[in-house]
């Protein structure tokens, strides 16, 4: 599926654009609810994975020069050591309050079985 910005998400990114808020460092959570991601979406949208954790992205780390348009980060690891389910991730501001986009797995959900296992997800935003 493709990656969706909700309303929420398009305000606090144009708030960034135009100087009128500050960001830290953006979180991705695994999230684990048969959701589509949709327009009205909020964090509260999703039942977020805590085990494993959310990551954090680190501003500095994005790639923006490979593709014009696109940033990219390094692929993300998330290791289970039991079972799980994942449709998708949601990145939200550093607190885990504000979401800023999300996306389901076009191959998902992921199943992990009760002996763990990983999932790898390489964050990637495209502008057009």
């Amino acid at each position: 599926m493709a990656l969706n910005v909700p309303d929420a998400g398009e305000t606090a990114m144009l708030k960034l654009i135009l100087n009128d808020a500050t960001q830290g460092d953006v979180k991705i959570h695994l999230y684990s609810d048969d959701v589509t991601p949709g327009e009205a979406d909020a964090v509260a949208s999703y039942t977020l994975v805590t085990d494993p954790a959310a990551k954090t992205l680190t501003g500095a780390s994005w790639d923006t020069t490979s593709t014009a348009g696109t940033a990219s980060y390094a692929q993300q690891t998330y290791t289970y050591s039991g079972a799980g389910t994942s449709y998708g991730y949601v990145v939200t501001d550093n607190a885990g309050t504000g979401i800023l986009f999300s996306e389901r797995f076009s191959d998902g959900p992921y199943t992990i079985p009760s002996g763990g296992g990983t999932i790898k997800v390489t964050p990637t935003i495209s502008l057009s």
